[in-house]
């Protein structure tokens, strides 16, 4: 049975999809805002928002954590040093899904994340 067990697929094989979420998430706390996909984002938002909360407690577990997900490294301590300040008051919801128009070629829903 697969009871509230949800995963969002993407139409892509394990190793693949993690790959995907990995290089986007990495993206989005790059340069703080990204164009995909509506289901894309979707699935990003979760992950985002763990990373987030990770660089928040800051504690060298936490550090770990996100070095083992994030391919960049100077991005986590930059993440580490800024976001304690910058999301101190807030408890999630550190994104902001945004429609925007279909995509051309295969009519996808697409849409803008980004870092509030």
């Amino acid at each position: 049975m697969r009871h509230r067990c949800r995963v969002h697929k993407l139409g892509k094989p394990a190793d693949q999809r993690k790959a995907l979420l990995r290089s986007l998430t990495t993206e989005l706390i790059r340069h703080g805002r990204i164009t995909t996909t509506k289901t894309r984002a979707r699935a990003v938002r979760e992950r985002a928002d763990q990373m987030i909360t990770l660089a928040k407690d800051g504690s060298l577990a936490s550090r770990r954590r996100a070095l083992g997900y994030l391919y960049d490294k100077d991005l986590v301590h930059s993440l580490f040093a800024q976001a304690p300040e910058r999301y101190a008051n807030r408890q999630g919801g550190y994104t902001r899904i945004i429609r925007t128009v279909h995509r051309r070629g295969d009519n996808a829903e697409m849409a803008v994340i980004e870092l509030t």
